[in-house]
């Protein structure tokens, strides 16, 4: 907003009065010169009469919501303290959002009562007023400075002056309902629930899992194997771990437009607090390893996740991560990876560890990526703007089917 200092009204008069002397300049006509001079005259003094007092004020605000997510209303409360020898001015006041924050924050100055009066101010006092705020995006963002807006009782002149410092207002990915299912179900009864009756036992368990290409023949369990009649290896459970991971994908060549990462970003925190209400310790984190935030069942871990994803953004880099170091050593129950575009090549290089449900979500998937992520167990599942359906979907297809050695060189 420019900021001018004559009011549409203060601007007439300055011109009509310079158009005053003109005239009288031409015609000789002393009613115009004392009419010009008077319009001038008038502006300057209107000028002083804003500008010369002194005013000061503190401005405290108060969010409603402590994080406000995408999509959401909360309320801003505004707590200004004014002070001037001149008493309490008439004008208007507004508070500078931003962007990624929608909401009317603008009104009369002082700010009116239900019954149209102004409010009280006496002594210290601050007044007191509020305006509705939406997230639009998500991020941190700065609410404020507050602006104070008044004029002259003739309207020619303006005075615009800015109150108080900023307020930070942090807006969180929108985190949605999922649906539970069968699939996920099982899952929690034979991974989440049997790590919690094993506390105790002061040793690592082995329990078999399907082959999985890449994995070390030497660690092919042979009774589990003519047991089941498919290729089991032995895998080592230890009780430290967490049951469940998710994996935001921050590779800057694999997102082609930002929508595409905000609804990863969105998905990321839906299924990951989706886990941890279903009795799983969750880690959130990136294909090198990286924590992005950790949920143990408290409510301080679920903000600091929000908080923490609602800065993330994708890496300016073409360097495809593996997922060893975020999955190495882990004992898995669900594991979900958020990408965008990646080539078979890529999807070759990603695997699960034997995940009990190991989820690859992309945003566009081509039929090279998913079947070469297939061929090395990933359920892979397109990633749009329903994220329940996506998920829905991820949870209650059949688990895919293990193959052999022979058979993955064939994908291959």
């Amino acid at each position: 907003m420019k900021r001018r200092p004559l009011t549409g009204r203060g601007l007439a008069a300055l011109l009509s009065g310079g158009v005053c002397l003109i005239a009288a300049n031409i015609l000789g006509t002393p009613l115009f010169l004392y009419l010009g001079l008077l319009l001038i005259l008038l502006v300057m003094i209107a000028a002083i009469a804003v500008r010369a007092p002194r005013r000061t004020g503190g401005v405290r605000r108060t969010v409603t919501s402590d994080l406000l997510t995408v999509g959401e209303d909360s309320r801003v409360i505004v707590r200004f303290a004014f002070r001037s020898l001149l008493g309490v001015p008439n004008g208007t006041w507004s508070d500078a959002l931003p962007d990624a924050v929608a909401g009317k924050a603008e009104g009369l100055f002082p700010p009116r009562l239900l019954s149209g009066l102004p409010a009280p101010l006496s002594g210290n006092e601050p007044l007191t007023f509020s305006y509705p705020i939406r997230g639009v995006r998500r991020g941190v963002w700065a609410i404020g400075p507050l602006s104070l807006s008044t004029t002259d009782p003739f309207g020619l002149v303006r005075r615009m002056q800015d109150f108080g410092e900023t307020h930070p207002v942090t807006v969180v990915p929108a985190v949605l309902t999922l649906p539970s299912s069968a699939a996920q179900s099982g899952v929690a009864s034979g991974s989440a629930q049997h790590s919690s009756n094993r506390v105790g036992q002061g040793a690592d368990n082995l329990s078999p899992r399907r082959y999985v290409p890449g994995d070390s023949m030497r660690r092919i369990h042979w009774r589990a194997t003519a047991h089941r009649g498919t290729l089991m290896v032995r895998q080592e459970e230890q009780e430290s771990h967490p049951d469940a991971i998710v994996v935001l994908d921050r590779t800057g060549a694999h997102w082609r437009s930002g929508a595409d990462f905000e609804n990863a970003v969105s998905a990321c925190a839906s299924i990951a607090i989706h886990l941890a209400q279903h009795g799983y310790s969750v880690d959130v984190m990136e294909p090198g390893g990286v924590l992005l935030g950790e949920l143990r069942g408290g409510e301080d871990d679920r903000d600091g996740l929000l908080v923490t994803l609602a800065s993330v953004h994708p890496r300016g880099t073409d360097v495809h991560v593996p997922l060893h170091a975020a999955t190495s050593g882990h004992l898995l129950g669900p594991l979900v990876v958020l990408t965008g575009t990646i080539t078979a090549a890529e999807a070759s290089q990603w695997a699960h560890g034997g995940a009990v449900l190991p989820v690859l979500m992309m945003t566009s998937v081509d039929d090279d990526s998913a079947r070469a992520a297939a061929a090395h167990g990933w359920r892979v599942v397109p990633l749009g703007d329903d994220i329940a359906g996506s998920w829905a979907d991820a949870t209650s297809a059949a688990p895919p089917a293990a193959l052999s050695p022979v058979e993955a060189r064939r994908v291959r």
